[in-house]
């Protein structure tokens, strides 16, 4: 895969997770806080909610794995790719610091 076309993938799935959660929390706050049904949706929306996080979930652990091996990341770089995706907008974060520190890029051949 090309590298350029990973990184692009990876920050799109991250940033999506992340956008995910919000609509996921948002969801949840309408059917336990507000007890209501907003735009019609049963249970505050999370029936519709939940599943949309649940794949984007998936894509964004799929990305990391796939990221581990093409960008050649260490194992504590995967474990915090992997561990960010539980806390809400987390992937976010993580995501900015891979890139910034040059993470998602194509890795050095070291000799």
């Amino acid at each position: 895969m090309n590298h350029s076309t990973l990184r692009t993938l990876f920050r799109t799935v991250a940033i999506a997770e992340a956008f995910s959660w919000a609509l996921l929390l948002i969801a949840m706050f309408f059917k336990w806080v507000l007890d209501a049904e907003p735009l019609g949706l049963a249970e505050g929306g999370v029936p519709v909610a939940g599943p949309i996080h649940g794949g984007v979930f998936v894509l964004y652990v799929l990305a990391s794995l796939v990221s581990w091996r093409v960008f050649r990341w260490d194992l504590r770089t995967v474990v915090v790719a992997l561990a960010s995706s539980i806390p809400p907008f987390a992937t976010v974060w993580f995501e900015r610091k891979a890139d910034r520190e040059g993470r998602l890029t194509q890795p050095r051949i070291t000799a």
